[in-house]
């Protein structure tokens, strides 16, 4: 088989399929191996799916709109990105798993459509923010942080707030009382803070030494 057998080949239902497979499986590598709720099938499947859809979409839909069926990919993958986020507790989790199955489909799409080049780049472009951004993103947590804070006391000790806030500003944390809440004979202080990564863990070194405090989360 030649290099003209092979383009020609490409250019198939078959070959694309094949192609979504491969850049899904790229993709689906490295959240496999960050152990992703969306690993290394989910993705290939959102790839492949989403190039079938837009191949049926290009050979079924009429002369003026061949882009019907595709255009409800964008749709069905938004549900399907939005449970793949979840709130844990006091934080927010999974959205970069939801985007990369966003910008799978978008791939997969773009392979039925043929449009290799383009899939190339955006794969690229991908793999390169999954695999390379991660180190200026921790850069940029080291340099300022923002972390919430679910501090527990009992509510007897009527000072705690002032005590609690003064350790935020003695370890050079800037916070924000977001929620207050009693509970039976317990107070629940919410707190968002920003700082240096250094500065959250001196913090937090000395919430463990505070023995008022009843419990508290990150």
């Amino acid at each position: 088989m030649n290099i003209q057998d092979v383009k020609e080949f490409l250019y198939t239902e078959e070959g694309k399929l094949i192609v979504a497979l491969i850049v899904g499986a790229i993709i689906g590598a490295e959240r496999e191996y960050r152990s992703k709720a969306a690993g290394f099938r989910t993705v290939i499947l959102v790839t492949v799916g989403s190039c079938l859809f837009t191949i049926l979409s290009i050979k079924l839909g009429s002369t003026e709109d061949k882009s019907r069926i595709a255009a409800n990919i964008v749709t069905g993958i938004g549900f399907l990105g939005a449970g793949a986020i979840y709130r844990d507790k006091i934080s927010i989790r999974g959205i970069t798993t939801a985007t990369t199955i966003w910008i799978s489909a978008a791939i997969g799409m773009a392979v039925g459509c043929g449009q290799f080049s383009l899939t190339v780049w955006v794969t690229s472009i991908a793999m390169i923010i999954l695999l390379s951004f991660s180190w200026f993103q921790r850069f940029i947590d080291r340099v300022n942080q923002e972390k919430i804070y679910r501090i527990t006391y009992d509510e007897h000790q009527t000072d705690q707030i002032t005590v609690i806030e003064q350790l935020f500003h003695a370890y050079r944390l800037e916070c924000f009382r977001v929620k207050q809440i009693k509970h039976k004979e317990e107070i629940v202080i919410v707190y968002t803070a920003n700082g240096k990564e250094k500065n959250h863990e001196l913090f937090l070194s000395e919430l463990y030494l505070q023995t008022q405090i009843k419990s508290f989360e990150v």
